[in-house]
């Protein structure tokens, strides 16, 4: 399945018996005796081997300090540039392989879970010299979790979200390029969340600390401003949805994707919480939408909700759109008096407010 299932033997070192009637270079050079014969070494031995030693470093310390020439440094430069290029040429196979193995993967549902499977049997078991028994334990006890449909579409979801984590590593690459893709995959995340409750924590991990990644040796990964879980979507979409319609001439896309990014926090706190993975969402009545949603969900509506939205409108006030953000701000202050954050929220909707003060030049 992509990769090989062959481990490296650990070197067989010589028994304790063999080592004890073996002397080794440095009894040899200072002609100690065995440590088996004699664990307290005689003053003579330890004389002769101070002696020694002091000699040594006096040679050293006489030995005249010498600088580079410049050819000398050239070569080691040289050499150096070689270095990197051959560990870069390593990753970039090592991720090249990974990239193809996991494209396979998500090809369907099936080809995702026996990928999963393998990679499960290379990293704890093949790796940690377990037996195949112990493999085959572990997914009779598992079974039930391993049959869950969204446990399949999770791990879909997280590989393709770790393959776009890999084509970001690259030096050359234009991440509003890899927005499309991104954009994609957390909407189809979101596009039916009741499939993926209890798979929430699976999805939050970091795709690089992923088994798949583990398996192929590339969970070193470390990228700035790059979200590793598709799901943390903050940082999905402030660092990378975002930033492409933060100008005055995107102000309606930015405020759809501001929307959309408001309308799925709400669904995560609606379906993946405690109350709804522990299946009491389908215990109530149908018609009863208040009793249907968890407390957590009606804390996020109370706290959250008005937080992102002063944030979404301090965006775009931001970016250009002032004339309207400024009257929904407004609103919004009207509307949550009672929300912790009111008084700061109205400092600073009046710091925006205020005329920026032209600095006088500075005379010489």
């Amino acid at each position: 399945m992509g990769y090989s299932k062959s481990i490296k033997q650990i070197p067989n070192y010589p028994s304790v018996e063999k080592a004890h009637g073996t002397q080794s270079n440095l009894q040899k050079i200072f002609n100690l005796p065995t440590w088996y014969d004699s664990i307290i070494l005689t003053k003579t031995t330890m004389r002769k081997a101070f002696l020694i030693l002091v000699c040594s470093v006096m040679t050293l310390h006489n030995a005249s300090a010498e600088a580079l020439s410049d050819a000398d440094r050239e070569t080691l430069l040289n050499n150096l540039d070689k270095m990197k290029e051959t560990a870069d040429a390593r990753a970039n196979a090592r991720f090249g392989i990974a990239l193809a193995a996991f494209r396979n993967a998500i090809q369907s549902e099936d080809t995702v879970i026996e990928f999963y499977l393998n990679c499960i049997e290379k990293v704890n078991f093949t790796d940690q010299q377990k037996k195949t028994v112990d493999f085959r334990e572990w997914k009779r006890t598992e079974a039930d979790k391993l049959s869950e449909p969204g446990l399949r579409l999770a791990l879909a979801y997280q590989l393709k979200w770790l393959i776009l984590t890999l084509q970001a590593t690259s030096e050359n690459v234009d991440r509003t390029k890899l927005a499309s893709e991104a954009q994609n995959i957390v909407d189809a995340i979101f596009s039916n969340p009741s499939k993926l409750v209890g798979q929430e924590n699976l999805l939050n991990q970091s795709v690089t600390s992923s088994i798949f990644a583990r398996t192929y040796d590339i969970n070193s990964i470390e990228l700035e401003k790059w979200p590793m879980s598709p799901i943390n979507l903050e940082q999905v979409y402030n660092n990378i949805l975002l930033p492409p319609y933060q100008n005055p001439k995107s102000i309606n896309e930015l405020r759809t994707l501001w929307i959309r990014r408001i309308h799925q926090e709400c669904m995560k706190a609606e379906f993946w919480t405690e109350p709804v993975k522990q299946g009491k969402k389908e215990e109530k009545k149908i018609g009863m939408a208040s009793a249907m949603r968890p407390p957590e969900y009606e804390k996020f509506k109370e706290e959250t909700l008005p937080e992102l939205e002063w944030e979404m409108e301090v965006d775009l006030f931001t970016h250009g759109d002032q004339s309207v953000s400024s009257i929904r701000m407004m609103a919004l202050l009207q509307k949550n008096l009672s929300h912790a954050s009111v008084n700061d929220w109205a400092q600073e909707l009046r710091d925006m407010l205020a005329p920026s003060v032209p600095q006088k030049p500075t005379t010489p």
